[in-house]
């Protein structure tokens, strides 16, 4: 199985967040490969430099030290995201989503609007 974490579930892992629920945690713990996409990485930078978010150390190396493998944006993950319908207007989530599908990855995250996207989503 092929997993790409949202922003917060890879922030939960992280810490350790009872946030994550069990099933999602054994399921990033045995797939076959667990993405992070350059998205999120994106999305944190923001919310560090905004004060929103404070980290014990770079994301990036956060990553890395889980085994997670850094997914970069690609113009196919562009054009996918054109593609989608307007359910959501966070585009950092727009494109999770979009990589989500060509990928053919599974989607973990806490959010129910992901859903509306038909994708396959675990609850984080």
């Amino acid at each position: 199985m092929k997993l790409l974490l949202d922003t917060h579930a890879v922030l939960w892992w992280r810490g350790n967040s009872p946030k994550l629920g069990r099933a999602a945690r054994r399921a990033i713990a045995s797939a076959e490969t667990v993405f992070v996409s350059s998205a999120s990485a994106w999305e944190v930078a923001i919310k560090v430099a905004l004060g929103k978010l404070r980290l014990p150390g770079p994301f990036e190396a956060g990553v890395e030290d889980s085994g997670f493998a850094k997914l970069p944006i690609s113009f196919a993950h562009a054009a996918a995201a054109a593609t989608l319908p307007m359910h959501h207007s966070d585009p950092f989530d727009r494109m999770l989503i979009a990589q989500t599908v060509v990928e053919g990855c599974t989607l973990v995250t806490a959010d129910p609007e992901f859903e509306r996207y038909h994708v396959p989503v675990l609850r984080a």
